[in-house]
């Protein structure tokens, strides 16, 4: 995430969730510190895993204020490990107690998608499958979250329903049919994009095969029907595997040879990093 792309795409989201934790003073800060006075205090890690959303965390605090100054002993993609110290944040008292939660808030749970993300990618190191996220992303946080399964060695699926075409059980419903609706779709959408649409048998895969789709994602069938699917549909479309894929059930997956594997609960389900500002103290 560069400087451009924060600036026009994220700044809004920061600065409203800045909002929700202060909607009008920060009572307890300004109760203890009613004057400026320089502080400095420290990141530090308190489990290991992938680090995910520093710039993030650093911009929280200069939307505060633009002169707190941080330095960062790690970079965003980096293994940490418990007790390492990540980074200082130096500048005014009240703006490091009153960013604390926003800027933690934002960094553990990008940290904690990044590191779930990587336990499962391991899996499929050395295979040609590639581990995708979905939308299943929380609200105004997807920019953050798909940023973080990248960082994860995840690969982000279309980023929202203008990004891509997948037609899913109920798209299919509305039309009639997989071979309807893959036509409609054909015929409304720009020739570059690529029609995707969801089955559920070997029936459904056939008749997507034979209405022209780019890629088939074969939605919760099993590892058999999986496994001749990808047969039937070597050389013609591409495919996706998905369904409740997990950390605990992703290993029964690895061999089936599909192009990619989603997982909504890379996103959904990813506990938090746990990480924490400690050591407060003027300077």
């Amino acid at each position: 995430m560069n400087k451009i792309s924060m600036t026009v795409n994220a700044d809004e989201l920061i600065l409203s969730a800045i909002k929700e934790d202060i909607t009008s003073e920060d009572i307890s800060t300004n109760s203890v510190m009613p004057e400026y006075k320089l502080g400095q205090v420290d990141l530090i890690c308190k489990q290991d895993g992938i680090i995910a959303g520093l710039d993030v965390f650093k911009r929280v605090f200069e939307l505060l204020d633009d002169k707190t100054e941080i330095e960062f002993f790690c970079k965003d993609g980096d293994e940490v490990k418990k007790g390492d110290k990540l980074a200082v944040i130096k500048g005014d008292i009240r703006v490091l107690l009153s960013g604390e939660r926003t800027a933690l808030n934002y960094l553990q749970r990008m940290s904690g998608i990044a590191t779930y993300t990587n336990s499962i990618a391991k899996y499929l190191k050395g295979t040609k499958t590639k581990l995708l996220d979905t939308r299943k992303t929380t609200p105004n946080m997807r920019i953050f979250e798909k940023y973080a399964v990248k960082l994860g060695g995840g690969y982000n699926h279309r980023y929202n329903l203008s990004d891509g075409i997948l037609l899913k059980d109920n798209h299919i419903g509305a039309a009639g049919g997989v071979k309807e609706a893959i036509h409609m779709a054909r015929e409304y959408a720009p020739f570059v994009r690529k029609i995707e649409i969801e089955v559920e048998n070997l029936d459904m895969v056939k008749e997507a095969l034979e209405a022209g789709a780019d890629i088939i994602m074969l939605d919760n069938m099993s590892v058999e029907d999986m496994k001749e699917a990808v047969k039937l549909t070597k050389g013609k479309a591409e495919t996706e595997c998905s369904g409740n894929v997990t950390k605990e059930n992703i290993a029964r997956l690895v061999d089936i040879g599909v192009d990619y594997i989603s997982s909504g609960a890379l996103t959904h389900s990813s506990p938090i990093l746990d990480l924490s500002l400690k050591n407060l103290h003027s300077i």
